[in-house]
């Protein structure tokens, strides 16, 4: 069985529906990412584990263009991220991470549009292939800006624990949604 959680639960989405649903997902995102636990160099959030839950729920396309929307409007200079907006916050030493958390919720949701993340193992898979991609990027970009030993040093290391435990509540989430919307 093939579609992902959205239309599963709403098989005959109209174009309504639709923006309802991105508007929802921008004001969760912009929401995560104001949930914030002090740490450095930069705040921890909820962002990764809203994006990736976004693209496992609602899929390719419409997880993409949330995403998508959310970026346009931090672009724009609305206070959606956790601690900047704008141009030229986007294209700092965050950036990267901004752009890989479009790319996250693209690939997690084409996966979930093939039908995975309704196991235990699909779900945590998927999600894994969506933090890789938030992390591929962001480290990329802040290694240009920074130098790569200090972009993992400052990027990644201190951040891993906080990703786990984001993964698995995700994978958690995600399985008993399915479980739900099998019944």
């Amino acid at each position: 069985m093939n579609g992902n959680l959205l239309s599963t639960v709403w098989p005959k989405s109209q174009l309504l529906h639709k923006a309802v649903v991105v508007g929802l997902g921008v004001a969760l995102l912009t929401l995560a990412s104001k949930v914030q636990v002090p740490f450095w160099p930069v705040p921890m959030t909820l962002q990764a584990l809203a994006v990736l839950m976004i693209g496992a729920t609602a899929g390719m396309r419409l997880g993409g263009s949330t995403v998508l929307a959310w970026l346009g409007l931090g672009a724009l200079g609305a206070p959606v991220f956790a601690t900047g907006a704008g141009l030229a916050y986007m294209a700092g030493p965050t950036g990267g991470y901004l752009a890989g958390f479009l790319l996250a919720a693209v690939l997690v949701g084409y996966l979930a549009d093939r039908g995975y993340g309704r196991t235990v193992l699909s779900a945590l898979a998927i999600l894994l292939v969506g933090e890789v991609a938030i992390y591929a990027l962001g480290l990329g970009w802040l290694g240009m800006l920074i130098g790569a030993e200090k972009a993992v040093a400052g990027g990644l290391m201190p951040f891993i624990p906080a990703e786990i435990l984001k993964v698995a509540l995700g994978t958690a989430i995600l399985t008993a949604a399915w479980k739900q919307a099998a019944r």
